[in-house]
């Protein structure tokens, strides 16, 4: 039913100028009116309708898509089961924190990388010969693939790997029989999971020849990861 439009009593200028909402909170999820101005009919003296160009929301329920043009910002933590996108187009695995020392100033590290899935640990030997590696490690690592760096601290030690015991405890000597006192770090391979095949042919990481399920592909698969091990175990 149409009604004939009052013109306001008040100014153009007071009635029509932008100005805050007020009201209650409403917490139902509904769908927004849109108000119909175009109409030929439509007076002369209404007031121009207004558009949200910035919007204030307590929550927001999308039911299919959301489409940001620009940047998207959030304050807090998002969740998602599945995300299509670029991480990092170059697939460097790196982190960006603010600056321990220096003010107004940001810190950039990229993950060291190679060709299968290490684990280490390092620390400082004095005064024994003996460094025991973590209980942790048994069952993690491939103990065959157990390497030792020593670093020598204040004189030449002639420091030798004298062995390694059932990939449980370094031992350490002195070539020239004098005190121990070294930093070390000693590194191993995951044995869980298949080896990493480094070069293999195709255009896409889509078409590596082996089993995936372990591996999470910066900057391509983070979208996939449900889909992939679906696809796998209906093989």
């Amino acid at each position: 039913m149409a009604f004939e439009f009052l013109p306001p009593e008040i100014t153009w200028t007071t009635h029509c100028g932008d100005a805050p909402t007020f009201g209650r909170f409403s917490t139902m999820f509904d769908y927004p009116t849109k108000g119909i101005t175009q109409a030929s009919t439509y007076p002369a003296t209404a007031c121009q309708p207004w558009l949200h160009y910035n919007m204030r929301l307590g929550n927001l329920a999308v039911d299919t898509n959301l489409q940001v043009g620009a940047t998207g910002v959030f304050g807090g933590t998002v969740i998602a089961p599945t995300f299509v996108g670029n991480i990092n187009p170059q697939s460097w695995k790196g982190f960006d924190i603010k600056h321990p020392n220096k003010l107004n100033h940001r810190l950039r590290h990229i993950c060291l990388e190679g060709p299968e899935a290490g684990v280490y640990f390092r620390g400082r030997l004095t005064g024994k010969n003996t460094i025991e590696i973590p209980s942790y490690w048994d069952g993690l690592i491939d103990v065959d693939s157990i390497t030792v760096t020593l670093t020598q601290i204040g004189s030449s030690q002639d420091l030798i790997v004298e062995s390694i015991d059932w990939g449980k405890v370094v031992k350490v000597k002195s070539g020239n029989g004098t005190g121990i006192d070294c930093y070390y770090v000693i590194q191993a391979a995951r044995i869980d999971g298949e080896p990493l095949i480094v070069e293999y042919e195709g255009e896409t990481p889509s078409e590596y020849p082996g089993g995936d399920k372990q591996f999470s592909i910066s900057g391509y698969d983070y979208d996939a990861r449900e889909s992939k091990i679906a696809k796998e175990d209906n093989q």
